[in-house]
């Protein structure tokens, strides 16, 4: 056999010659391997990279727009490897996924036609093995296991370097996002000058307007950041730049303040590295006239001149900017660079800001949503992504606590850490004035984020209202705040408006009233943690109550998402029959333990007399009517801390030992009700589970307004929760209404025309969750 040199001393339980070392040997004497149930063996993913591809494929431009390497392992060896693009719906869905085992079945051996000494393994189909790796446990440490690199390419830097396989990219971008600095090209850390500065012939802010357009090379500038913006990434094909980033600070002298841009190659340098406080001794910086089109912080607590006309550029080259970052122990005070400000904003005076006024806030985190994604909306180019998570904080100052949605900041290491009982600072979020609801804050492009372990010498540790804070943290005690605490589930906010409304003018002011043949588009669509709000209009033609003892949730779904698989775009006529008699004998079964409470069942339920007729005349069911464990919410400990955590968070690209943690006994299913929506033009129906609020604890109850009803089934799927709403702590749960008393009033859904929110979210893999956020008759909807 011929000398490979990645030959490797025996691994423990593992045979010298392993799978991907047998795998690379024979695709040396073919051009593509396909392998056999004999051949085949499990292999490890532990690390999922993306980057822009090198150019687009029309046909399905948003699968293809970006490109992924897989690192996998044996147990003995890791090979980093090119995921075909017919495979990246595998990616999209989280099916292919860091710490799980996939199995290869075919593979070829690409060689760089333009590069020396550079080739890859390139994965083109595959089969997704169990939740739980088999490799991974018996792989003590992966990162010392040796990586496996074709005879005759050991001398390549860039395979052994964190940087993708396709040559044209120099980088990789966070898996979920644009926006999260990603990779080993990121400089960390907080270097500075002790440098002895010459500031004698420093110019002010105020002056550099005067030399703009002016061939006049501007003097050095010495300024303090006072604001930081999250990261722009602006990759797109065709473009010829490698690191193409930009981000933008606010920074200040004793003159006024200004926006400077930092631009391509030195954001991966100096963006970790440039924070809110620092000083920069500035040199060889160009200015340019200022981009109008782009949000800005609110400033005017820092009492400074805002010099808006101009802003500084600092390039990697024509010319190579200068950039000291200056030591704090060397600042001296008579360079009077002013302070960093901040505005505060106590929860009992946010009813008292005007809509999209800008604050600043702490608390302690008593809720933390699942993060979940959203597209971009008016993007041009790849589409991008937002990831974002729901806040729940207390201050003290009010029984109501902040409802934030914060967007991520370039601070994963913060955004995906948050958790209940941390201490939470929020700076620039803008004030969100809702009509019959609590108002909530957002974050901005300028929003920057930290948690307890990230306070230390930010300048706001010795504001007053920071100070009070913590005073008040003080007088609580942690087993009181825990019963209060929750993490994960589906959550939405605001409550959608009393009134639906649909504009002529503006569609994009509201949740868009989607076709029936559309929202199966939209669900086929769903990217994993992509969240969408859409409202569909018909009549509600069944209700089945599921309860606690029926099933887990996760079990209860599954079965529902195999039936979801079989229906396709023709009506098989016989298939549908059958299926139709079978769904009719099991709903008329429901209906007679409905009339009979008394039998020894947990289902209930209710159709309306045409149901029957027409579930035989439509052309398609989609049934999604199903809860998961990441549906609901869970109480926070400190023990199941990192367990919580991973569950909430997206999918992490590079696995860890942690992703083996011991995990969280499945939650008994609370109950909820399957609901039937038939479109109306009575061709498609669709199941969503409505998961009614029935505690003032829970984390959707806060901010929800709670006018009284009649607990008749219309009623609560208007207003989203059963009245009314128990306290734990008064055992009111007695007074709840029983499902059977709320479904003997369905009858009233009887031929009712309704317009009903949807909201979407694909859960990984096959999971997508369809809840019934609320139902409208049609006396509550209008047209403007």
């Amino acid at each position: 056999m011929e000398e490979d040199s990645s030959r490797s001393p025996v691994v423990a339980g593992v045979s010298q010659v392993s799978f991907l070392q047998r795998t690379l040997e024979r695709l040396s004497s073919t051009q593509s391997l396909k392998l056999s149930a004999e051949d085949e063996a499990p292999v490890a993913v532990i690390a999922l990279q993306r980057y822009l591809s090198e150019h687009s494929d029309e046909q399905q431009q948003e699968l293809h727009n970006y490109t992924y390497d897989v690192t996998v392992t044996d147990g003995a060896w890791r090979a980093k490897c090119f995921v075909h693009p017919c495979l990246n719906h595998l990616v999209l869905a989280n099916t292919l996924r860091t710490g799980a085992d996939v199995s290869v079945t075919q593979c070829s051996f690409v060689y760089n036609e333009r590069r020396l000494g550079h080739g890859y393994i390139c994965i083109e189909k595959l089969r997704c093995g169990a939740e739980t790796s088999v490799v991974l446990p018996r792989v003590n440490d992966v990162s010392s296991l040796p990586m496996l690199i074709k005879h005759g390419m050991e001398g390549s830097v860039l395979l052994h370097s964190d940087v993708p396989l396709q040559v044209s990219r120099k980088h990789y971008l966070s898996l979920w996002n644009n926006d999260d600095p990603e990779g080993d090209v990121w400089t960390s850390g907080s270097s500075s000058s002790d440098t002895v500065l010459d500031v004698s012939k420093i110019t002010l802010l105020s002056s550099l307007e005067s030399c703009f357009r002016s061939t006049w090379k501007p003097l050095p500038l010495l300024v303090k950041i006072i604001h930081k913006s999250r990261l722009r990434y602006y990759g797109k094909f065709g473009l010829k730049i490698d690191y193409p980033y930009q981000a933008y600070f606010e920074v200040a002298d004793q003159s006024g303040t200004m926006s400077l841009v930092l631009w391509n190659e030195l954001c991966p340098e100096f963006y970790q590295r440039l924070n809110v406080g620092t000083v920069l001794y500035l040199q060889n910086y160009t200015l340019k006239q200022s981009y109008s089109n782009r949000s800005r912080p609110q400033m005017d607590h820092h009492r400074l001149k805002t010099f808006n006309s101009i802003e500084i550029c600092l390039n990697p080259r024509n010319p190579a900017s200068v950039i000291t970052v200056v030591s704090p122990k060397s600042v001296l005070p008579q360079w009077g660079l002013p302070e960093v400000a901040y505005l505060f904003t106590p929860r009992s005076e946010l009813e008292k800001l005007v809509n999209n006024s800008a604050c600043d806030v702490i608390g302690l985190v008593t809720f933390v949503g699942r993060v979940e994604r959203v597209k971009s909306k008016g993007n041009k180019g790849p589409e991008k992504y937002w990831t974002y998570r729901w806040v729940h904080a207390m201050d003290g100052t009010s029984h109501h606590p902040f409802i934030l949605e914060i967007f991520s900041s370039s601070q994963p290491e913060i955004f995906n850490c948050i958790c209940p009982m941390t201490y939470l600072v929020c700076t620039q979020m803008r004030v969100c004035q809702v009509e019959g609801s609590s108002p909530y804050l957002t974050s901005s492009c300028e929003t920057e984020t930290f948690i307890t372990g990230y306070h230390k010498s930010k300048p706001y540790v010795s504001d007053p209202r920071v100070k009070s804070f913590i005073q008040w943290t003080k007088t609580l005690k942690d087993n009181v705040v825990l019963q209060k605490t929750a993490v994960g589930g589906h959550y939405c906010f605001p409550r959608p408006p009393k009134i639906f409304t649909q504009s002529a003018t503006d569609a994009s002011a509201h949740v868009s009233l989607v076709a029936a043949a559309d929202l199966k588009k939209e669900l086929k669509t769903l990217q994993y943690r992509e969240h969408k709000q859409l409202a569909i209009q018909g009549q509600i033609t069944a209700v089945r109550k599921v309860t606690q003892a029926s099933s887990d949730c996760d079990g209860a779904a599954s079965k529902r998402r195999a039936g979801l698989e079989k229906p396709g775009p023709r009506r098989e006529q016989e298939e549908n029959n059958s299926n139709s008699e079978s769904e009719e004998d099991q709903d008329v079964e429901h209906s007679l333990q409905l009339q009979n409470p008394n039998q020894d069942s947990d289902v209930l339920s209710w159709e309306s007399s045409s149901w029957p007729r027409q579930r035989r005349e439509v052309s398609e069911h989609l049934r999604h009517g199903g809860l998961f464990q990441d549906s609901i919410s869970q109480r926070f400990t400190f023990d199941a801390k990192i367990v919580l955590l991973q569950r909430s968070n997206l999918q992490p690209t590079h696995w860890t030992p942690e992703q083996n943690a011991d995990t969280i006994p499945p939650m008994a299913c609370p109950g909820y009700y399957q609901v039937t929506i038939l479109g109306i033009n009575k061709q498609i129906a669709v199941d969503a589970a409505f998961f009614p609020i029935v505690s003032a604890d829970e984390p959707r109850a806060v901010g929800l307004p709670q006018d009284p009803h009649g607990n008749t089934m219309l009623s609560c799927l208007s207003s989203g929760f059963l009245c009314p709403l128990s306290v734990t702590t008064s055992h009111g749960d007695s007074a709840l209404p029983k499902p059977e008393e709320i479904l003997a009033t369905a009858g009233e859904l009887e031929e009712t025309h309704v317009v009903c929110i949807l909201d979407l979210c694909h859960l990984g893999g096959d999971e997508v969750e369809v809840l019934l956020n609320k139902v409208y008759r049609v006396t509550e909807v209008s047209l403007s």
